[in-house]
């Protein structure tokens, strides 16, 4: 399979036939093997269904990084995103924010979260961390 001129490793293939699926899937797999590309085939295939995605990350510069990529890939109007400081495009399809925002909406029960597809967790590696961790 390929996707993105990258012919894909099994591992890849696996977590994208998972998700065609319909399946939870987690990936844990060594920095720079591409696991980033399964979460933007994800992106991709909610965002042309017309679904809403949710994208954390442990820290805020990692979420500023994906917003400014993600806008770049889907266009301005699809994507926003929530750190605590920062609230652009609260109602887009693609919602990037810190993983304490997520947690903090799933507490509230926020309508944030209604209609949502997918929520993709990016350095759930941070679970471990004595300061960060509790909020996985």
């Amino acid at each position: 399979m390929e996707y993105k001129n990258f012919i894909l490793d099994k591992f890849q293939e696996d977590a994208i036939h998972a998700i065609e699926q319909n399946h939870t899937v987690i990936v844990s797999a060594a920095t720079g093997t591409g696991k980033t590309l399964i979460a933007d085939y994800t992106i991709e295939k909610f965002i042309n269904l017309k679904r809403r995605i949710v994208y954390t990350s442990p820290i805020k510069a990692l979420s500023n990084q994906k917003y400014k990529d993600f806008k770049k890939a889907f266009g301005a109007e699809n994507v926003g995103i929530l750190t605590g400081d920062i609230t652009i495009n609260r109602n887009a399809q693609i919602l990037v924010m810190t993983t304490e925002i997520y947690r903090n909406i799933v507490i509230a029960k926020d309508p944030l979260l209604e209609h949502l597809s997918y929520v993709i967790f990016d350095e759930i590696h941070f679970i471990s961390d004595l300061e960060r961790g509790y909020v996985w």
